[in-house]
């Protein structure tokens, strides 16, 4: 099926937590607690997104199966960005999440809409981006690597919902 990008919409925010939750559940399930994991809720994720507010909110870009009726099919992902939150990489753009339905793994989603970020923080005047990426998820990291992204050295401690994880930053130019 077609997939077309466009900005999430307010009233989408149940349908992309939905996709978030499930794609932690996954790629995650040697990373974190099982129990933590069976928990999540797409209920209490949904409140974290703010669709259509302002231009200072960060910017998601959904990729929706294009519906034959001209109507928009399911959300098969969805990428968040906008500028860089890190003290050391100001001036750069930031991919701050990007997730594809676990179904639709392989089927080119991810690129399309990492395709649609790089453009878009270019076109915001940003010349590179940064990104953080959980340690031991090896599927994101080669994904990311095969697009062009590079470790550049910088890690952190964070501790998402008390669970503690390490994180390791990529960069890419957007030139």
């Amino acid at each position: 099926m077609p997939i077309e990008l466009r900005e999430a919409r307010r009233g989408e925010e149940l349908a992309v937590a939905d996709i978030h939750v499930r794609s932690w559940q996954e790629a995650y399930r040697e990373l974190m607690p099982a129990e933590f994991l069976a928990g999540l809720d797409p209920r209490d994720r949904a409140g974290r997104y703010t669709f259509e507010a302002d231009g200072a909110a960060p910017t998601t870009v959904v990729a929706v199966e294009a519906g034959a009726d001209g109507e928009d099919g399911p959300i098969a992902g969805f990428a968040t960005f906008g500028a860089s939150r890190d003290d050391d990489a100001r001036g750069l753009g930031e991919v701050y999440a990007l997730y594809v339905d676990p179904d639709r793994h392989r089927a080119g989603v991810g690129r399309l809409l990492m395709a649609e970020v790089r453009r878009r923080l270019a076109a915001a005047g940003f010349t590179a981006a940064i990104l953080w990426v959980l340690r031991g998820n090896t599927r994101a990291t080669d994904f990311y690597e095969r697009e062009g992204w590079r470790p550049d050295g910088a890690s952190r401690i964070e501790q998402p919902y008390g669970i503690v994880s390490t994180v390791d930053r990529f960069r890419r130019p957007l030139g």
